[in-house]
């Protein structure tokens, strides 16, 4: 019943989307304005609603990993370009732990909240991952990455029209840095080649996060020491 629930507001959800062609029309979004008030409406727990679901969930990492045949189709600029791709997946990377993480010290998080901050920029199945790691609280780690997912497909290609970028490579490497899996399914509907180079560094950031997280987490401790 839930999970045929959830496939009904999303195809609603992305006719909406198709119609009205503005960057507040995510299918994402709108499906959580369609759902949320639904389950408290008619006092539905959420772990009822998420037990229902529990398919959708273990299709997320197959998902992810699907993302790898836009990969191949560039794969001979992916080639010549991997010093600056790297380089920038992990600038971004250690950019948005960094960030996220001393703003969190600056308003007096504890150490649980600074481990959930992590991976907020990184799929969701690494960033509750590295949360758990961390000690941090995964639910809390999913609702960031969430929010950062949605900030990056609802801005992003607004803020490139704005600032004039039009370079695949920087398009997708920023999104897919900042944003993950969210933002990549937004670059799909505006570029493939957008999308190939999203996908790529939501998986290097992935990578990247996993390594550096407890160092930087290190860091943050002592920074708030």
């Amino acid at each position: 019943m839930w999970l045929l629930l959830s496939i009904v507001v999303y195809f609603i959800a992305k006719f909406i989307a198709q119609k009205a062609h503005h960057p507040l029309a995510n299918p994402l979004l709108i499906s959580l304005a369609i759902i949320i008030p639904f389950l408290l409406l008619f006092k539905i727990p959420f772990t009822t609603y998420y037990d229902g679901n529990l398919v959708i969930q273990h299709l997320l990492q197959p998902a992810v990993v699907a993302l790898a045949y836009p990969l191949y189709e560039q794969l001979s600029e992916i080639r010549a370009k991997w010093k600056l791709i790297l380089t920038t997946c992990v600038i971004g990377s250690l950019g948005s732990m960094l960030t996220a993480g001393s703003l969190a010290v600056m308003l007096g998080a504890d150490s649980q909240l600074l481990a959930s901050i992590m991976g907020k920029s990184v799929t969701t199945a690494i960033a509750m991952q590295v949360s758990t790691e961390l000690g941090g609280e995964p639910a809390v780690a999913a609702m960031l990455v969430l929010m950062a997912g949605l900030t990056g497909s609802l801005l992003a290609y607004p803020v490139y029209g704005i600032l004039k970028i039009k370079h695949p490579i920087a398009k997708g490497l920023t999104m897919g840095t900042v944003s993950h899996a969210l933002g990549t399914a937004t670059a799909f509907e505006h570029n493939q080649k957008d999308a190939a180079f999203s996908s790529l560094a939501l998986v290097l950031c992935g990578v990247i996060t996993s390594i550096l997280a407890p160092f930087v987490m290190t860091f943050m401790l002592w920074l708030a020491s």
